[in-house]
This record gives C-alpha cells, structure tokens and sequence, in this order.
C-alpha cells in the first residue's frame, strides 16, 4: 500500500447525495465521513438502489427487504441522514443501462447535490477480491449520471429540471484514493450506524455485531491514517465534473 498523503476533501459544499446498491454500502466506511459532515452543518441524503432483499440467505426476500430497509433508515438517523430513498431495482441483479442512468439522474435532479458519493465500481477491492455486479453496475452508472442530470435533453421526461450544480463524485472503497476526511469526531457515530445492520450482521457472523462493527470501523481508520497525517479518516476518490 503507498503511504503517499492524501489531500482533504473539498469542504466549499452544503449539499451531498451518496447513491449506492444496497442498505449498508454507506455503513460499511463512509459513514464516519457523513457524521462528520452532517455535523458541520452540511446537508447528505441517500439514495439506494435496492432494498438488500437478496442479501440475507436465512430470510426470504419478501421479509428481509422490509427489515433491511428499516436498519438502513436507523442507520442514517444515527449520523444525521434524514432523507432515505429506494429505487426498487431488483437485490443481486442490478442492471447498468438507460433505466439505472435514468433513475440516478431523476434522483441528482430532485436532490441538487454539490458532492454526489458512490462506492467502489471497479472490478476488484483492492485487486484481490471480485466485486459484486451491483456495486459494479451502480457505481458506473453514478458517474455517468452526473453528467446526464445536467444535459436537458438525456431524459427530459423526469420530474425535475436538469442540474448542473454537481461539482465532483467522490468514489469511497476504492484501492487508488485521492482524498480523504478526518473521522476523529465522526468514528463512533460510524461504528453505531454499521450496528443498525443488526439483521444482516447476525446472519453474517456469530460475533458479536458492537465488536463486530467497531473492530472493521476503527481497523479501516487507522490504517488511511497512514495516508492522512495520522489523522483517523475515510477516503475517496475525488472526480471533478
């Protein structure tokens, strides 16, 4: 891993939009950033492609979507997100294309962000590890998105007018960051909104969710503090638009 320092994120925003696949994609690093962000008085809402149906293997859909849509919300109130939105595209098969744009693009139109955030769409985390389709397909379709909602006549049919207000996507979990956020004040609010995720923990693990939750929060940290000044922090990947 470079240990070359990164620089802080723009901090010249009021409003941010994170856009991801699933309930706890946010949880699951960036949510210390969001805390601490939502605490200087910024606004974040959240946009998530599914409901996480598919994600919990003992439960069957139709009772896990309901489930995970709530710890999404309780998760989002613990760092000061109050605006939670779902797409009700399908858990698992996520496809990229025109619906995905458009849907994204309708929702950076309703919300007129200044930062959009969004996860990792590469192929691997960190070259070793396959990432999923979703993510994959919802990260693509983000940054595309950006630049859609701004152009009046890709999908001149949503709700609301086009908006050239986005100023950078900023792209969290991937291996080549260009940005990062101190997380000192936000990293316990982070820890508590992973633990939300009660459900999808205990079916993940037979560990104990709190010290599940902290022990990948603050692990994950420290070890970007090495490319921060020492600073606990979650980083980006910062693309201008």
């Amino acid at each position: 891993m470079t240990t070359d320092q990164l620089e802080p994120m723009p901090g010249d925003w009021q409003r941010a939009l994170a856009i991801v696949a699933h309930p706890d994609d946010l949880e699951y690093g960036c949510a210390s950033a969001i805390a601490t962000w939502t605490d200087a008085g910024r606004e974040v809402a959240y946009v998530i492609a599914t409901r996480g149906e598919a994600g919990i293997d003992t439960l069957e859909p139709a009772e896990s979507g309901p489930a995970r849509e709530r710890e999404e919300r309780a998760s989002a109130a613990v760092v000061g997100v109050t605006s939670v939105e779902f797409l009700d595209h399908r858990d698992g098969v996520i496809e990229y294309g025109l619906t995905l744009r458009r849907d994204i693009a309708a929702a950076i139109r309703r919300h007129r962000p200044e930062l959009v955030i969004t996860l990792n769409p590469d192929d691997t985390w960190g070259g070793t590890y396959w990432n999923t389709p979703d993510h994959r397909a919802v990260g693509r379709a983000v940054l595309d998105a950006a630049g859609d909602a701004g152009n009046r006549w890709i999908f001149p049919d949503t709700d609301a007018a086009p908006w050239k207000g986005v100023r950078w996507v900023a792209v969290a979990g991937t291996d080549s960051p260009t940005h990062a956020v101190d997380v000192t004040d936000g990293l316990e609010r982070g820890v508590r909104s992973l633990m939300e995720h009660r459900a999808y923990i205990e079916a993940l693990t037979t560990e104990d969710p709190e010290a599940y939750a902290r022990d990948l929060i603050e692990t994950y940290a420290r070890e970007e503090a090495k490319r921060f000044g020492g600073r606990p922090a979650v980083t980006f990947r910062l693309f201008p638009c």
